[in-house]
């Protein structure tokens, strides 16, 4: 289902994730001030772009961990991605093209899932799960290049029975951005631009937004008064 939001006209590239997390905002007031919104996030780039959205909707702010399985030697390159609860999503023409082997692809995806739990138990420590059944879950990181990663994510998070799912980004390539619509129920690209290349390229600063750092805005969060 195509998004009611409208592409934003902006200038690029971003200053930072926080900047681009305010604008993503901007396009995402119809669900503002809603008890029934979660905003997730990708860590570690889509936290503090998630954390301006979160603050923005007045909603809960949680992360969902998903891991990249990026071209050895271009690991910002994705052939696909996992995430919690066993989803593997792969990219079978660029896996054919790069002749990757299914040992190879076993070896990537076994180191990633041993990075994924780390996160999880980092970044959530005791706390359990946020509960996404029922509930328009907002889906958030900082950009879609392939859209591996996301894709990954929004097929685990299906399995958990949310009300309804919007990607929210703020910068995409098109057609990623279109590929997007028939996997979930609203896709939000507050900008898109081609030719696209990398989400780097798009920032001034796109530092590794780091472990601590999410944990800091994760709690930051959760402090906020009226909001659980």
């Amino acid at each position: 289902m195509a998004s009611p939001i409208e592409n934003t006209r902006v200038l690029l590239p971003f200053r930072d994730r926080y900047e681009a997390g305010k604008l993503l905002a901007a396009s995402l007031g119809a669900y503002r001030n809603r008890t029934d919104v979660l905003a997730l996030a990708l860590p570690r780039g889509g936290v503090p772009v998630a954390f301006e959205v979160a603050l923005s909707l007045r909603a809960p702010l949680d992360v969902f961990v998903v891991r990249k399985l990026g071209v050895p030697g271009y690991e910002e390159l994705a052939f696909g991605a996992i995430a919690s609860g066993g989803v593997r999503v792969l990219n079978p023409l660029l896996v054919r093209e790069l002749g990757m082997t299914e040992e190879m692809i076993d070896m990537i995806a076994a180191r990633e899932q041993k990075e994924l739990e780390r996160r999880e138990r980092a970044y959530r420590d005791s706390r359990p799960a946020p509960e996404v059944r029922g509930k328009v879950v907002i889906l958030i990181d900082d950009g879609l290049a392939t859209g591996a990663t996301m894709l990954a994510g929004a097929k685990a998070l299906r399995q958990k029975e949310p009300r309804e799912i919007i990607v929210a980004v703020p910068v995409a390539a098109p057609q990623t951005c279109d590929e997007f619509r028939p996997e979930v129920d609203h896709i939000v690209c507050a900008v898109t631009r081609e030719p696209f290349y990398a989400v780097s390229r798009w920032y001034e600063d796109f530092s590794e937004t780091t472990d601590d750092e999410v944990r800091d805005l994760l709690e930051r969060a959760a402090a906020r008064p009226g909001v659980s």
